[in-house]
């Protein structure tokens, strides 16, 4: 299943001075709505009846839907296009999406397209005021860095969630490859019944690291997702003890991510 947009981003888009203002607007929804999750919808919600496991899903559906619903609104404002190859191959039980990060919204997204996702998030986020409500209310995990991070990621894997992971750990920098670090693939060999690759390009680069959110390029971007073919980690495990199958299936996951990427580079010229 592909969902796309005007995906080749062919027609002329907005100009440039819509496309800031939009930007902007954008922005200002995507923290309100963090604020309105965190002191109105998720406080609501708590009054429903169920269950932990219950309460938790209801909320990642919900972030997921809000999500999903910004992605629509910077489309439907000129800001962005979008295209998804193999949408259908995500949201799987026991399933450790890895995808490499580019762009700011990478993680809007991927939520945006499983209704019941955990993700690894920055420590940093837990402590913002508009981020902290929808990652608190849905219980992603935070990124410290800890045995204790590798261990909970692990566990939900083995709970059948399906999670999140970038490897990287922060955003790529512009004109690099991304770099890899071994966290994930030590967590797919924790827990995970299948490791699924998800490369992204952004053309042209936008909302990049260490770039504020007012330096929009030339034409609206062009957001493209492709959910690659699944790795079982079992595969590795058998290799070896377990910092061998680590390194063994990072480096495969890092290769395969630097061919993908390859692949999109003509499209970027």
């Amino acid at each position: 299943m592909e969902l796309a947009t005007d995906a080749l981003n062919s027609r002329p888009g907005p100009p440039w001075l819509w496309r800031l203002v939009a930007t902007g607007l954008s922005f200002l929804l995507f923290g309100l709505g963090g604020l309105c999750l965190r002191l109105l919808i998720f406080p609501l919600l708590a009054l429903l009846p169920g269950d932990a496991t219950t309460r938790r899903r209801r909320a990642r559906a919900t972030v997921s839907r809000l999500f999903w619903c910004f992605v629509q609104f910077m489309y439907r404002a000129g800001v962005m296009t979008y295209q998804v190859e193999h949408a259908e191959r995500l949201g799987r039980p026991g399933q450790l999406v890895i995808a490499n990060h580019p762009s700011l919204i990478d993680v809007v997204v991927l939520i945006g397209l499983i209704r019941d996702a955990n993700c690894v998030v920055k420590q940093s986020l837990w402590d913002n005021p508009f981020t902290r409500g929808p990652i608190r209310g849905a219980r992603y995990i935070s990124n410290s860095g800890s045995a204790d991070m590798l261990d909970e990621a692990a566990a939900a894997l083995r709970e059948g969630q399906t999670l999140i992971v970038f490897p990287e750990g922060t955003r790529t920098t512009p004109g690099e490859p991304p770099r890899f670090h071994r966290g994930a693939a030590a967590i797919a060999l924790r827990g995970a019944q299948v490791v699924t690759p998800v490369v992204i390009s952004v053309t042209p680069t936008t909302l990049t690291k260490a770039e504020p959110w007012y330096r929009i390029p030339s034409r609206r971007f062009h957001f493209h997702l492709r959910v690659g073919e699944d790795i079982d980690p079992q595969a590795f495990a058998a290799r070896g003890t377990a910092p061998i199958a680590s390194r063994q299936l990072n480096e495969h996951l890092h290769r395969h991510f630097i061919k993908e990427l390859a692949l999109d580079e003509p499209t970027a010229a």
